[in-house]
């Protein structure tokens, strides 16, 4: 080959050197260790590399796995004569010696190593041609319950073998949902959430996907792919809640004892039971093959029924599924004996009781189930006390507990109680039961008075409510104390206002005849009163009430002077604060019960705005009325009967006044103390606020501000910030130290507008820390500094005189008098 031949042959040769010497770009070089990656797939008789011999070697051997394919010639050129193929063998292991001309070694051998580098040229292929697999419905979705798998022969550190997994079709696909999906990464089938939800083996029993490998990871548009059909069964849920268990209660055999059975779709799960209600602790157990046991007898008495849920987790302890709901009925065995209502049942039977009739019911009790065979229970009476006048007076239902009089009436006078024993059984328990039976009176006597006629009465109509007029006596022959003899008295006649009632004593049957309501001469003067005597119980047939059931009395109501009366204890009106002296604004009205006339006056009228017609109530107003003064008006009206007792009584008259705008602007308040620091700097305002003393309307108060005097506009100047404030501002700072008078025009809007004017007094002063600052001798009522001074010496020379005469005095008396004198002398002068 010639030396051009070879430099071409370099051109096309990619070389990765892995050891000292040889790098990229040089291709020859002295014999040592070396290592050179290739690609596979290049054509054959590419060169590698061209090893150097440093006398006296002249030629090259080459040994080794070179397969036929590598080749060295006596000038130290390295080359393949024939294409690599990684798959075949990856690497290649050669030792290359130098010869001399005897060819003998005098150099190496020296490792040669050919790493052959993977290139895509073989496709992934699926390990199977056809894919079966099955899943249950509801299986939790992402966990794989199939997988596919491929191979691909290329180097699968190398993205040449890098698979990844699709899925390509699903049939069928109901409403283009996908129920299926693939891990892309190791091939396996799981379900979508859709899937978990929806697939039914009764709709679709089965679903055919076409899933596919593709090389190089997806990513390139040369890589190799394959497909495979993949045939899935859905298998019917497992995962479903038994039919409700029944246990017998109390049951001998050992425990724990299984009662049913869950399982999850896979096999792995993790079974645990939870409680529905609160409960501190379940008499069930599951293990981890999904049997249920019951861990203790049950009692069905202390709890019929048990609800708790069977919970599926996989091994990170996340729910596989919904938990299922477990029943258990508590099956009743015959273990409770039956028990009497109460020690002893008390039931009555009236004397006139008929034969055959219902006295009452026993009704016993058993705590095993009801309406089983278990709680059935059957009653006789084994004992009656005392048999007279018969034994078997009664007879007892034997299924339903009641009681029957069966041979004769009976007399409350002959035996006024029975004692009965009754035997409760069930088929393996009986109890005694104890009844006791009062005979009691029936109400066959009618109440009678004492006597029919009460007489007269007399009472004033003003006689007081609640008061007794009248005491009533009936008897009743019946049992004391029982609905058959108690009274009850009714006034059937005579009252048909309701004045009057009548209490009845429970102990003695005496009845009270109360006033209910007031008497009224005018209405009613004479009352013939009938009063009808009853028992709350009714009366056996054949028996009623006549005559002497009956009493009567009458009632006189003598004539009281009375007061007038009011139709009302407050009368209202409402006018406006305006109307004109003499304007009628209400009337009152009283009626006297004897029917006099009445007079009508004023009472508390403080303001002397109103006045009375004496006769006819009617209300005009007396002076000018001022809302502002008094907005609601309240005054007292006396009614007056002419001529008799001269009775009075009174009413309220509230009169409300309505405003009108009668009151014109003015300043909220007296403002004082208003300055500027004299001299003025720059231009100042003040803040004012205005008011009326008429009712606001919904709007508010909208005031208008201006100077009082146009004369002041070339000094201040008015602008208005709402409503009901203003600023009052300098023009100029040429003021002088001294007190300024502001006249302020102040108008209102709306109807009736009215206006005033208001003055504010603005000082103009010294300022010390931004306070006004005046000197006491310029300060009103303070005298000046000559003038003080002047008093304050009148002062002190007045007292000077003073002190002398005093001690003058005292120097005179002195020896004359006692200690005491000379004290007294000492007070005397200074009292007189």
């Amino acid at each position: 080959m010639t030396t051009q031949a070879q430099l071409h042959c370099f051109c096309l040769l990619t070389l990765y050197l892995t050891t000292g010497y040889g790098q990229e770009g040089k291709f020859s070089g002295p014999l040592k260790p070396m290592t050179f990656s290739i690609f596979e797939g290049q054509e054959p008789s590419q060169l590698i590399f061209q090893f150097k011999a440093n006398p006296p070697a002249v030629t090259f051997k080459l040994t080794g796995e070179t397969d036929g394919i590598f080749q060295i010639q006596p000038d130290g050129l390295l080359y393949h004569n024939k294409t690599l193929d990684r798959e075949t063998r990856a690497v290649h292991r050669l030792q290359v010696s130098a010869l001399d001309a005897q060819g003998n070694t005098v150099e190496g051998p020296v490792p040669v190593t050919i790493e052959v580098k993977d290139i895509n040229d073989n496709r992934p292929v699926f390990l199977q041609q056809h894919y079966e697999g099955s899943v249950r419905q509801n299986s939790r979705p992402g966990r794989p319950f199939m997988y596919v798998n491929a191979t691909d022969l290329d180097d699968p550190a190398t993205l040449n073998g890098q698979l990844i997994y699709q899925i390509l079709m699903q049939l069928p696909k109901v409403n283009d949902v996908m129920y299926f999906q693939i891990n892309n990464q190791t091939g396996g089938i799981s379900l979508t959430p859709q899937g978990s939800q929806e697939l039914d083996p009764l709709k679709n029993p089965s679903y055919k996907l076409v899933v596919s490998v593709e090389d190089m990871g997806g990513l390139n548009e040369h890589s190799f792919s394959d497909s495979a059909p993949v045939v899935i069964t859905v298998k019917e849920n497992i995962w479903k809640a038994p039919e409700p268990v029944e246990i017998e209660e109390n049951l001998t055999q050992p425990y724990p004892i299984k009662i049913t059975q869950v399982q999850w779709n896979d096999p792995g799960a993790l079974y645990s039971l939870v409680g529905k209600e609160n409960t501190p602790r379940l008499p069930f157990s599951i293990d981890q093959e999904g049997d249920i046991y019951v861990t203790e007898p049950l009692d069905r008495e202390e709890k019929d029924e048990y609800v708790f849920y069977a919970v599926a987790r996989d091994e990170q302890g996340k729910l596989l599924s919904k938990p299922l709901e477990i029943q258990v009925k508590v099956k009743d065995i015959n273990d409770n004996p039956p028990t009497c209502p109460s020690p002893v049942t008390v039931l009555e039977v009236q004397e006139n009781e008929q034969i055959g009739s219902s006295i009452g019911t026993l009704i016993a009790h058993d705590m095993d189930e009801e309406n089983t065979v278990n709680s059935v229970l059957e009653y006789r009476i084994v004992d009656q006390t005392p048999k007279v006048p018969r034994d078997g007076l009664f007879l007892v239902h034997t299924y339903h507990g009641t009681l029957q009089l069966v041979v004769q009436s009976l007399h409350k006078r002959d035996t006024p109680q029975y004692n009965l024993t009754v035997e409760v059984s069930n088929e393996d328990f009986k109890t005694l039961c104890f009844v006791q039976i009062n005979v009691i009176d029936i109400n066959d006597q009618i109440p009678i008075f004492e006597k029919s006629d009460y007489g007269n009465l007399t009472f004033p109509e003003d006689t007081a409510v609640g008061s007794v007029i009248l005491t009533i006596q009936a008897t009743d022959a019946d049992e004391p104390h029982t609905g058959s003899s108690k009274i009850l008295y009714r006034i059937t006649q005579g009252d048909s206002d309701g004045r009057l009632e009548i209490e009845t004593d429970p102990q003695t049957n005496t009845g009270y005849v109360k006033l209910k309501k007031p008497l009224d001469f005018e209405t009613v003067a004479i009352h013939n009163i009938v009063v009808q005597a009853e028992n709350p119980e009714p009366l056996v047939p054949g028996v009623q009430y006549n005559a002497s059931s009956s009493a009567t009395f009458r009632l006189t109501v003598t004539d009281v002077n009375e007061a007038p009366q009011f139709f009302q204890q407050v009368f209202e009106a409402t006018v406006s604060e305006a109307v004109a002296k003499g304007t009628k604004v209400g009337n009152v009205t009283a009626r006297d019960p004897e029917g006099l006339d009445v007079s009508y006056s004023l009472r508390g009228d403080k303001r002397g705005w109103l006045r009375i017609d004496p006769v006819t109530g009617e209300i005009f107003s007396a002076a000018p009325l001022d809302r502002e003064a008094e907005s609601l008006y309240r005054v007292q009206v006396v009614a007056t009967e002419v001529g008799g007792s001269s009775l009075s009584s009174t009413a309220q008259f509230h009169l409300t006044l309505t405003d009108v705008n009668d009151n014109a602007p003015r300043l909220v308040k007296e403002y004082t103390g208003l300055f500027f620091c004299y001299p003025l700097k720059a231009p100042g305002s003040l803040i004012f606020e205005a008011t009326d003393d008429d009712q606001p309307t919904f709007r508010g108060q909208h005031f208008t501000f201006s100077l009082g005097s146009e004369s002041l506009q070339k000094d201040w100047e008015v602008s208005k910030i709402n409503g009901t404030h203003a600023h009052l501002s300098t023009k100029h700072t040429g003021f002088e130290e001294r007190v300024y008078n502001i006249p302020i025009r102040i108008s209102e809007g709306g109807r009736q507008p009215m206006e005033g004017t208001v003055s504010l007094s603005v000082t103009f002063c010294k300022c010390v820390e931004n306070r006004c600052f005046q000197p006491a001798a310029h300060m009103p009522g303070i005298p000046p500094v000559g003038m003080a001074v002047g008093i304050l010496l009148a002062t002190l020379l007045v007292i000077g005189i003073i002190l002398a005469v005093v001690f003058f005095r005292m120097k005179r008396d002195k020896g004359q008098h006692n200690a005491e004198s000379a004290q007294a002398s000492e007070v005397k002068p200074l009292r007189n």
